[in-house]
């Protein structure tokens, strides 16, 4: 029993879920929403039908993650409900993308706010050189957060539970405190003929896909479903309380930032939330948020660099080809596929061109999330008699719903990012070329289902 792993409890998982979702997104989109939307109503109305997407989404894969209790998310689902090609794709751009870039990304963020507090951060540690002393600060939080991770699951709950915690705490401190201070600027929140237009334009439509990467994260918890206690009934609770609670954080937090600044300072802004703390509180007050916003994005580091391995571990389970990432420390934690997404981690952050890799994953990422929500009918018609601890609430208006928001989203970035579109395209062939060679070499066999 000493050596028995460490289960993650409700608490963890919900930590987990609400680091992985609020990271850089929120306070850096309302900037360029502003730009082709003026009306209080459509800039908060974005906020909300972007939260409800990611509750529906949540509710569906709560289901699957009853019926098909194993870690790995899509990889897992895909590769059971349709083919394991598929499951492979899914596995290969999270694995490579989906979360190392996001970490990167989050690790340059720090970072770069962090030069708001100390402005000589980089000459004072890297005097004479090309690598900047954010950059360094952004790789030195990455290791640091991979070792704890990497020694105790334990360890690791508890961190995650204490920092998210924290961030919680300060967003909604900052939220009181602009409702206090703020003096209101001249925006309708109430619903009119021109809120309304403004909602069923295709600038609303276009935002959308922005604040759905904000809201990307709501389903992380999936992936640690086999270290889950009890994920039959915890898992479903874990992914709606962590995406409710953001939703209520993203929409009182943009209400704020839309209340104490004026659009014509918002429009175009990156750092939005130290515009708004500087139009609140003063300069010296909005390098201080700079800093507390770095300090922050130690939580959404720490939630990717958590959930991420996962996914490796069960591909390396699955296929011989990467049977070497498959073995677990004695405590229950994948070390080798941590240390494997920590390595492509590294890549990013010191060669930061990665930041155009996003924009083309988020319409992958879309996609494999649309199919897996889309398989819940799939596998209630193939396998009916399948037990099913937690079943979708509001089903089916429930999973239609989110494939209906989020196949207009994916429309739109097929209209209107044609490129992006096609790297992406790119980039499932390059993994497709790679499961059908492992696949011959090795001759792998269909894994065999394991609901």
């Amino acid at each position: 029993m000493q050596n028995q792993p460490y289960k993650i409890s409700f608490l963890t998982g919900a930590a987990i879920v609400v680091a992985n979702m609020v990271g850089t997104g929120v306070f850096t989109s309302l900037g360029f929403q502003v730009l082709d939307i003026q009306s209080g109503f459509a800039l908060l109305a974005l906020w909300v039908v972007g939260g409800l997407i990611a509750l529906c989404g949540a509710v569906c894969y709560g289901e699957l993650a009853a019926a098909m209790p194993r870690s790995g998310g899509e990889y897992h689902y895909l590769g059971q409900i349709y083919h394991p090609a598929l499951g492979f794709l899914s596995g290969w751009v999270s694995a490579t993308v989906g979360f190392a870039a996001p970490t990167a990304l989050a690790a340059l963020a720090l970072g770069e706010y962090a030069k708001s507090v100390w402005p000589s951060l980089g000459q004072v540690l890297l005097q004479g050189t090309t690598t900047t002393g954010a950059t360094l600060l952004g790789v030195g939080v990455v290791l640091a957060l991979a070792l704890v991770h990497g020694t105790s699951t334990r360890a690791g709950s508890r961190l995650q539970v204490v920092i998210t915690a924290l961030k919680v705490g300060v967003l909604v401190a900052f939220i009181g405190a602009g409702l206090l201070a703020g003096e209101g600027q001249p925006l309708h929140y109430a619903p009119d003929a021109a809120g309304w237009r403004a909602v069923l334009s295709p600038a609303f439509a276009v935002s959308l896909v922005y604040v759905s990467y904000a809201y990307s994260g709501w389903n992380a918890a999936a992936y640690l479903t086999g270290e889950i206690h009890n994920p039959g009934r915890n898992l479903s609770r874990i992914l709606l309380a962590g995406t409710a609670a953001v939703l209520l954080l993203y929409v009182g937090l943009n209400y704020v930032f839309l209340r104490s600044t004026p659009l014509a300072g918002l429009k175009g802004q990156v750092e939005v939330g130290f515009v708004a703390a500087t139009s609140l509180f003063g300069a010296a007050a909005g390098r201080l948020t700079g800093g507390i916003i770095a300090a922050l994005l130690v939580s959404t580091i720490s939630s990717m660099i958590f959930a991420g391995p996962r996914i490796v571990q069960t591909m390396g389970e699955d296929l011989p080809a990467l049977r070497f990432l498959a073995p677990k420390s004695r405590a229950g934690i994948p070390v080798r596929a941590l240390v494997l997404q920590v390595a492509i981690t590294l890549v990013f952050i010191l060669r930061p061109k990665f930041k155009e890799v996003l924009v083309y994953a988020g319409f992958v990422l879309n996609l494999f999330t649309f199919l897996t929500v889309l398989g819940l009918f799939v596998l209630r018609w193939r396998k009916p008699g399948l037990p099913r601890p937690y079943r979708a609430w509001g089903y089916p208006l429930t999973p239609l719903l989110f494939l209906g928001l989020s196949g207009w989203t994916l429309a739109f970035i097929l209209r209107d990012k044609p490129t992006e579109s096609k790297y992406g395209l790119y980039t499932l062939i390059a993994g497709l070329v790679i499961y059908l060679l492992t696949t011959r070499i090795f001759r792998v066999a269909r894994p065999a289902p394991n609901p």
